[in-house]
C-alpha cells in the first residue's frame, strides 16, 4: 500500500483517555517561562527526535529534495537550527537526477534517526521508491555522512532503536507491523517478524518509532492522519505487543491546520518526557509542536493537554542554559562561503558544474527546456510560517535570450517572478499557472500575468506569502531597480493547500534555459523576514 492509499484509510475509534494539566499545575506554569506552539513554523515532517547528552536531534523527510533527510539541533526542544543532511545526495537513480524521469513525491519518506554510544556514531536509516533499504552513518551530524549499507528489505517508515545490550532492532510496515533484528555491525538482516496486526476498527498504522523505555518496548504508532496509538511488550522487542490509544481527533495549536500526530518521544536529562509531533497546515506544509506527556503508573503515555487541546503554550522545558543560541532559520544569505547552509535544499539532485558559491550564488543554466518542474539546479528554501517574505538581489547581466530566472514559490502548482531575456532585450515578469497533475506530470508550463521592460542588470525580487492553514492564501509577487521601492507585479497568487504532494511551498531560485546553454545569473543576497 502506498502512501497516498494509506492515507485514505478513514475509520475510526472513540477518543481514549488525555489528561489535562490540573489547575495548579497551570497556575505553577504562569510564574514560569513559556514556550509557544508550533516550535518550528516550517515543513518538517514525520519528525524523529532523540537526545545525546544535553543535546537534542531530530530529522525529517525531504522526498525528492537533495541533500535528504536533514539533521535539526535544540538545546531546549524549543528553539532549533539545521545542523546537516544525512543522506548527501539522493543516487538511488537516474529519475533523482531529473534525467528521463522525476522524483516527485518519492524519495525520503518517514526514516529514523539514532545514536549509538557503543562507536559513538549516528545513525540513519530509511527505505527508498519500496524497494531497498539505506543505512547512513556519521561522527557528527554536521557530516561527512557516508552509506554503510544496502538492505534489500524495504523496512516501510521505519524506527531505528539501539537496545541496551548494543542489539539494533527496526521497527516497520504500514498496518502489519514487523521488527528486524540486524547484525552486530548494522550492515545485514539477522531475522525479521510480524509483531502486530492493526484491529480494521483502528485502520491503518504506520510512522514507526522504536524505544525501550524502564524496560519495556514501545513501537509509537501513527493513524494518519489523525491519530497517534502505542505498542507496548514486557517481553522482549519480538512481543506480542498489546496497544493503546495515545491521541485521535484532538484539537491542534494552529488554527485551521490538523490533528498533531506522527513525531517521537524524548526525556530530558532531568526525566521529563515531550511528544514533538507535526500538525498538517498547508500551503506551507508539515509543522513541529511540541507537548509534554506523562506515564500511567502501569507504563502508559499521556500527552498533557490545555482545555481539551494539544497547548497553543506550555512551560518550558527544564534544561541547563544551552551553551550558545542556535542559528535562526531565517535571515540573510550572501552566499559568502565555499559550500551551501544546511538551510538550503536542491530540487532533485544538482548538477555541481554549473553552480558555485563565494560572492554570491552563481547559476548557470543546467537545462535547456520550458517547464520549470524539468530543471535542475532549482534551490529551494523553506517557507517561514505565518507569513513571510524572500527578497533576491539578482545580477542577471550575463543572461542568454531565452534565459528565464528568478525566485519562484514551487509546488505542485507554481508562480514566479524572474527576468526573461529574448531577442536582446529584458523583461521582469510575473509567471502562473505552473501545475502537475496527481501523478506529478506537468500540466502547465506557465501564462505570462504581467511583465515591465528592465534594464541594467541587476534587480531586487520579492515573494510574499501567507501560509496560515485553513483557507484559502495568496502570495503576492514584486520587484525593485534600487532594492529600495517595490513595485508590485501580477495578481494575487492562490496557494494551493491539498495534501497530496505532502510538501509545503519552498521559495526557490531557479535559472534555466529555453534555447541553448551558456548563460548565468548570481544571486548576490538572499533575505528570509517576517512581518
Amino acid at each position: 500500500m502506498d502512501r497516498r492509499q494509506a492515507l485514505t484509510v478513514a475509520t475510526g475509534v472513540a477518543a481514549g483517555a488525555l489528561l489535562p494539566l490540573a489547575p495548579a499545575s497551570r497556575a505553577a506554569a504562569a510564574a514560569q517561562a513559556t514556550y509557544g506552539n508550533p516550535v518550528i513554523w516550517q515543513d518538517f515532517a514525520d519528525i524523529d527526535v532523540i537526545r545525546v547528552g544535553a543535546t537534542y536531534y531530530a530529522s525529517a523527510s525531504t522526498m525528492h529534495y537533495s541533500p535528504g533527510a536533514p539533521v535539526l539541533r535544540s538545546y531546549d526542544l524549543v528553539n532549533w537550527e539545521i545542523a546537516g543532511h544525512s543522506v548527501p545526495v539522493l543516487d538511488f537513480g537516474a529519475k533523482y537526477d531529473l534525467n528521463g524521469g522525476r522524483g516527485y513525491v518519492r524519495g525520503v519518506w518517514a526514516s529514523s534517526l539514532a545514536y549509538r554510544p557503543s562507536n559513538r556514531t549516528f545513525y540513519w536509516l530509511g527505505q527508498i521508491d519500496f524497494a531497498r533499504t539505506y543505512l547512513y552513518t556519521a561522527t557528527a551530524v554536521e557530516g561527512p555522512w557516508s552509506r554503510l549499507t544496502t538492505i534489500n528489505t524495504a523496512y516501510y517508515d521505519a524506527g531505528l532503536l539501539v537496545d541496551s545490550d548494543d542489539t539494533l532492532y527496526v521497527s516497520y510496515g504500514n498496518s502489519t507491523i514487523s521488527v528486524a533484528q540486524l547484525t552486530p555491525d548494522g550492515r545485514s538482516q539477522v531475522r525479521t517478524q510480524q509483531v502486530f496486526s492493526t484491529p480494521s476498527s483502528v485502520g491503518t498504522l504506520e510512522g514507526s518509532r522504536f524505544y525501550k523505555i524502564n524496560g519495556q518496548y514501545y513501537i509509537f504508532l501513527t493513524r494518519p492522519a489523525n491519530g497517534q496509538y502505542i505498542l507496548k511488550s514486557s517481553s522482549g522487542p519480538f512481543g506480542p505487543y498489546t496497544m493503546r490509544q495515545v491521541l485521535l481527533d484532538l484539537r491542534g495549536p494552529i488554527a485551521g491546520g490538523g490533528v498533531p500526530h506522527q513525531g517521537g518521544l524524548v526525556q530530558t536529562q532531568g526525566g521529563a518526557w515531550y511528544y514533538m509531533a507535526f500538525v498538517d497546515a498547508y500551503p506551507g506544509g508539515r509543522v513541529p509542536v511540541l507537548a509534554p506527556v506523562t506515564w500511567t503508573s502501569d507504563g502508559w503515555p499521556v500527552v498533557q493537554l490545555v482545555n481539551g487541546a494539544w497547548g497553543t503554550s506550555y512551560p518550558s522545558p527544564a534544561v541547563p542554559t544551552p551553551p550558545r543560541q542556535v542559528t535562526p532559520m531565517i535571515g540573510v544569505d550572501t552566499f559568502d562561503g565555499t559550500t551551501l547552509k544546511p538551510r538550503w535544499e536542491w530540487n532533485h539532485n544538482p548538477d555541481n558544474s554549473r553552480w558555485s558559491t563565494g560572492n554570491g550564488l552563481t547559476l548557470r543554466t543546467a537545462t535547456v527546456t520550458n517547464d520549470l518542474y524539468w530543471a535542475r539546479n532549482t534551490l529551494t528554501h523553506r517557507i517561514q510560517g505565518p507569513s513571510s517574505t524572500a527578497t533576491v538581489q539578482l545580477d542577471y547581466s550575463a543572461m542568454r535570450d531565452g534565459d528565464r530566472a528568478g525566485l519562484a514559490l514551487l509546488r505542485d502548482s507554481s508562480a514566479w517572478i524572474g527576468v526573461r531575456r529574448d531577442g536582446g532585450g529584458t523583461r521582469v515578469a510575473m509567471v502562473d499557472r505552473l501545475t502537475m497533475d496527481g501523478n506529478w506530470n506537468t500540466t502547465g508550463t506557465g501564462t505570462e500575468a504581467a511583465s515591465a521592460a528592465v534594464s541594467g542588470g541587476r534587480l531586487w525580487l520579492r515573494a510574499s506569502a501567507d501560509i496560515r492553514p485553513g483557507a484559502a492564501r495568496s502570495a503576492v509577487f514584486s520587484y525593485s531597480t534600487d532594492g529600495v521601492t517595490f513595485t508590485r507585479l501580477g495578481p494575487a497568487f492562490s496557494l494551493g493547500n491539498d495534501w497530496r504532494f505532502f510538501m509545503g511551498y519552498r521559495f526557490a531560485l531557479f535559472n534555466h534555459a529555453t534555447q541553448a546553454l551558456g548563460g548565468a545569473v548570481r544571486v548576490l543576497r538572499f533575505e528570509l523576514s517576517t512581518p
